[in-house]
């Protein structure tokens, strides 16, 4: 009897140790990349394509790990002409195809079901070329499903992209980032 006690708790917590290491595989058809750019004649407003996002992370260890890239040449901003300058000019797209960010560690508490918020560190490269960054991303988890929602600013002109700027028309150095991940979550 002793030693069937012994083995029920053993069970049962390897599986609460395996609760805590997770994958979220992110739906890139579900899932958003917008942009904001201010200029001094109007805000420009974007769209990317999740070209693939998956996250392994654990919870008892504030351990997260894997990538969400997006494709560079994806991006629409309801201007045909801007849209082939930014792709050919500022994203240099025929050499860069994409940009990523791979985590590297987090700070907060991610709860077993809902919604946590916490601060994710990591590599976002851009042009081919690593800057750290860490960026507050609201968590919800639900038993099978996750969503992830994030709102960051990135010094693009600092990070060595192309100013677009001309003549009389000025944009800010810094572009806002929206980005909502959903898809599934396993063990």
């Amino acid at each position: 009897m002793k030693s069937f006690t012994i083995f029920t708790l053993a069970v049962l917590l390897s599986r609460v140790a395996l609760a805590q290491q997770q994958t979220f595989l992110a739906n890139p058809d579900a899932s958003e990349v917008k942009m904001t750019l201010k200029t001094t004649h109007e805000v420009v407003n974007g769209t990317f394509h999740l070209q693939s996002g998956s996250l392994n992370f654990d919870r008892s260890a504030a351990k997260i790990s894997g990538s969400v890239v997006v494709a560079a040449g994806s991006g629409k901003t309801g201007n045909g002409s801007r849209d082939k300058k930014m792709n050919k000019d500022i994203l240099e797209v025929e050499q860069y195809a994409t940009v990523s960010f791979e985590p590297r560690s987090y700070a907060g508490v991610i709860a077993p079901l809902g919604d946590s918020t916490i601060q994710v560190t990591g590599i976002f490269t851009l042009l081919g070329t690593p800057h750290e960054i860490t960026i507050p991303i609201l968590v919800h988890l639900d038993a099978t499903a996750a969503t992830a929602k994030a709102h960051f600013v990135l010094p693009y002109i600092q990070w060595g992209l192309k100013d677009p700027s001309f003549l009389f028309w000025k944009a800010d150095k810094e572009v806002a980032i929206d980005l909502f991940l959903t898809g599934g979550l396993s063990q």
